[in-house]
C-alpha cells in the first residue's frame, strides 16, 4: 500500500477491485479544511477517464506491473498476436486493448507487454518508430520557406503532417507518444 501523497503520472494502483493509471494529480491545500489529492484515473479494463479525490493521507493499493519484452508477429483481423522470445508462448490482444499502439505495429518490432496477474494489461511502445511513406501528395518547389506541412498516410495506415520535402517511400521518424513526424530517416 503507498500513500496518496506518494503518488505520481503513470503509477498504477487498485480501487475498489480495479485497474488505474495516474493521468494527472494535483496536492490540494485550502484555506479552510484538510488537504487533499485529487487526481484523474484512467480505468485500464474500460479506458474511462474519470476525477477522484482523496484526503491527504490515504492509502491505496499499488498494483504490481510486470513488464514482458515480446515480439509482435501479425494481426488477424481486430486480434493482434505477440511471442515471449525466451519461451516462444503466443498471445493475442484486442485491438480495444491496444488502443493506438496498433499505428505503430511493425512486424518482428519488440514491444513491452504489461501484465497484471498474468493477464495482459496494456503494451509500452518504444518512444520513437521509423515508418515508411506509403502516400503523399508531391511538395511544390519554392514552398519550402513557409514551413508548410502536407498529410502522408504510413505503412501502418497512420495519417501525420510532414514537411513538403517528404515524398513516398521515404522513411519518417515518428514520436509515439504525440503522433508527431520528427525526421526524414
Amino acid at each position: 500500500m503507498i500513500s496518496v501523497n506518494d503518488l505520481r503520472t503513470g503509477i498504477t494502483i487498485e480501487v475498489d477491485g480495479e485497474l488505474y493509471t495516474v493521468v494527472e494529480f494535483l496536492h490540494v491545500k485550502p484555506g479552510k479544511g484538510a488537504a487533499f489529492v485529487r487526481t484523474k484515473l484512467k480505468n485500464l479494463e474500460t479506458g474511462a477517464v474519470f476525477e477522484r479525490n482523496f484526503r491527504a493521507g490515504e492509502r491505496v493499493n499499488r498494483a504490481h506491473i510486470e513488464t514482458k519484452e515480446m515480439q509482435y508477429l501479425y494481426s488477424s483481423g481486430d486480434e493482434y498476436f505477440f511471442m515471449d522470445t525466451s519461451t516462444y508462448e503466443q498471445i493475442s490482444l484486442s485491438r480495444d486493448l491496444l488502443g493506438d499502439a496498433v499505428f505503430f505495429l511493425k512486424d518482428n518490432m519488440m514491444i513491452h507487454v504489461q501484465f497484471h496477474k498474468e493477464r495482459a494489461i496494456g503494451v509500452e511502445l518504444p518512444t520513437f518508430v521509423e515508418l515508411e511513406v506509403t502516400h503523399t501528395e508531391p511538395g511544390f518547389k519554392g514552398d519550402t520557406a513557409t514551413g508548410a506541412t502536407k498529410p502522408a498516410t504510413l505503412e501502418t495506415g497512420l495519417v501525420v503532417q510532414v514537411p513538403l520535402f517528404v515524398e513516398q517511400g521515404d522513411k519518417v521518424r515518428i514520436d509515439t507518444r504525440t503522433k508527431e513526424y520528427l525526421s526524414r530517416v
